[in-house]
């Protein structure tokens, strides 16, 4: 089932998404909820950010090839980082430049929405946690990581974690295809089987650390192929059986001296 968020008219609602028309849904999609009545065109309606997370637990390095890329060893842990709410945006929104960064770079992602509240979630129970999948855009001013010895700044700016364009409740992780497209070449191209730490793994990780929450997204990492983005740019990242999230780069106008 593909989970949206939508905005139809001046409503701004959940539904299921079927054959190019959507269903609303009547109650919580994070606890009991029933399909509403009639149906609005996928086309008549825009998609929204598929959820509103309270926190976004971002998983640096999980496979081999990036941390290769990035001329590190690979972790013997999952190697976790945090992103704001503020960061979220939707498919077909605009990724800003920011003035303080020379260079910011896409990220490909499969990203887990957390379907219930949780704290020291066993591997094996993992699944009762998880509402969804989505896509994701990890997106990272680079030379502020570097600088700062810290993923904080440099992954915190608004519009810096793109996600959509659904929520797909089922998805085969063992061997997933995620892709990214800059201009309509491909980028990156990897599978799920290839994460160094599987999403369970990931959520149970995180769940000793801190309380998950329903709307809570974790980004599993991003594989090798990651390079810089420039204003103009039209970048997809498509994971297998959810579906593309696309969005394009702008850039922020400096601001005036004070």
């Amino acid at each position: 089932m593909k989970l949206v968020r939508y905005r139809f008219e001046d409503l701004v609602a959940y539904g299921v998404l079927e054959d190019d028309v959507v269903q609303p849904l009547i109650g919580d999609p994070f606890g009991p909820h029933t399909r509403g009545q009639g149906q609005i065109r996928a086309a008549d309606l825009t998609l929204l950010a598929p959820c509103t997370p309270g926190k976004i637990l971002s998983f640096t390095q999980n496979y081999a090839d990036r941390a290769r890329e990035v001329g590190t060893a690979t972790p013997p842990f999952p190697l976790l980082s945090l992103k704001p709410p503020s960061a979220v945006i939707g498919t077909l929104d605009s990724i800003v430049l920011p003035p303080q960064s020379a260079r910011v770079d896409y990220g490909a992602e499969l990203a887990v929405v957390i379907g219930r509240r949780g704290r020291w979630i066993a591997v094996e129970e993992v699944a009762q946690y998880v509402l969804g999948y989505t896509c994701a855009n990890n997106v990272v001013a680079r030379d502020l990581v570097e600088l700062d010895g810290s993923w904080v700044r440099g992954g915190a700016f608004d519009t810096f974690c793109p996600l959509g364009p659904v929520i797909q409740t089922h998805l085969a992780l063992a061997d997933t295809l995620v892709q990214c497209r800059v201009n309509g070449q491909t980028r990156q191209m990897t599978s799920t089987h290839d994460l160094l730490f599987g999403v369970s793994q990931l959520i149970a990780f995180a769940s000793s650390v801190m309380t998950l929450e329903p709307g809570d997204v974790v980004l599993t990492g991003t594989p090798a192929g990651v390079a810089p983005l420039s204003t103009g740019d039209v970048i997809e990242v498509e994971v297998e059986g959810i579906g593309v999230l696309r969005n394009t780069v702008v850039a922020e106008p400096r601001q005036p001296a004070r």
